[in-house]
């Protein structure tokens, strides 16, 4: 069999029906995600092992495939003849290799073509600090984080770098030096990355992911010290991500990362992709914006509290997921149904509705 055909047959399919992610599994069809539906493609055979291993060749060098093997899990990008690309990971389950692939678009969207607000601007417009997009595994969140990084990339110039496992989305220097770096290819792993920075002279940090304390807290130092630092945590609301990141320290080590976070935090969106009644995803967001009350509030650790502060400062520009969800549905964008589907409070959401 031609895997190289194959795969470039199943990627065809992709952009054909407006999918978002490829799943491909020994024993059983590809499968496509589209609006957030999985979709099994049942005029396509069940894939076998030789099939499976012959389009992994394809999708990673030997090394890499070789690593996997070793080590049963593998982080990836993959990039078509065409310039498209997609982030991948190959794993085991019960034995048997699967493989899912997510689309990364070629052109990064603003924030407008996003239906983001635009208020995002100004996080991208401070010197220093630390801003973090969280949420769910697939509902945009590097989507977003390329958009701000892009809005910088557009209006002035300074050196960013990214570093990210694997790289996503390819930015093209405009105003700014861009540097790339992909751990396991480009540098050993994000601790490693990040002290680097520190002598690279970097304005501008994207890193993909907060993996471990030595990462948030090299992260955080480096927001402190003259540095804009953007990056996620796969948490669900701007209190949740606080909390997760000071309860990843030692006790002996939290009234720290307290105060440090309290000092260059600059912000936190949490965002959700929503069904749109019109078909695609909307999103649905939370902003928590750190001023003096929010600040105090991370210090004294009363971290309880924030929720309320954002509900209360929208005159500030702080956003309320479950009056975002009121507002979508009041539009008729999102149905009822869904917005309860993706509240952090159902009785708060129905008392805005």
């Amino acid at each position: 069999m031609d895997y190289k055909k194959e795969l470039n047959d199943l990627i065809k399919t992709v952009f054909q029906e407006g999918a978002s992610d490829l799943h491909l599994s020994e024993g059983k069809r590809p499968t496509i995600r589209v609006s957030g539906l999985l979709l099994p493609l049942v005029k396509r055979e069940v894939i076998s092992k030789e099939a499976i291993i012959g389009i992994l060749s394809e999708l990673v060098i030997p090394e890499y495939r070789d690593f996997f093997i070793q080590n049963k899990e593998l982080d990836f990008s993959y990039g078509t003849d065409s310039g498209e690309r997609f982030r991948g990971n190959a794993f085991f389950q019960q034995g048997k290799i699967s493989i899912a692939l997510r689309l990364v678009p070629k052109k990064i969207r603003s924030f407008a073509e996003l239906n983001l607000p635009d208020i995002l601007k100004s996080f991208t417009e401070k010197q220093q600090g630390f801003f973090l997009v969280v949420g769910p595994v697939g509902h945009g969140k590097s989507t977003t984080l390329a958009a701000m990084i892009e809005s910088i990339n557009e209006s002035r110039a300074e050196h960013i770098i990214t570093i990210e496992d694997p790289i996503e989305y390819i930015y093209e220097p405009k105003k700014s030096i861009i540097d790339q770096r992909e751990i396991k290819i480009d540098t050993k792993d994000f601790p490693t990355a990040l002290k680097s920075m520190f002598r690279e002279d970097v304005n501008v940090a994207l890193i993909g992911e907060m993996r471990g304390t030595e990462t948030i807290s090299t992260a955080v130092t480096a927001a402190e010290t003259g540095h804009l630092v953007f990056s996620t945590l796969h948490t669900n609301g701007a209190a949740q991500t606080i909390s997760r990141i000071i309860d990843s320290f030692p006790a002996n080590q939290q009234d720290q990362i307290r105060i440090q976070l309290a000092g260059s935090m600059t912000g936190i969106f949490s965002q959700r992709l929503v069904p749109r009644i019109s078909g695609g995803l909307v999103p649905a967001y939370e902003l928590l914006i750190n001023n003096n009350a929010v600040s105090n509030l991370i210090r004294e650790n009363r971290i309880h509290e924030i929720n309320s502060v954002i509900e209360t400062s929208s005159q500030e520009g702080m956003v309320d997921m479950n009056r975002c969800l009121a507002e979508l549905v009041a539009r008729g964008e999102i149905t009822v149904e869904n917005a309860y589907t993706y509240a952090s409070d159902a009785k708060i959401l129905e008392r805005m509705m």
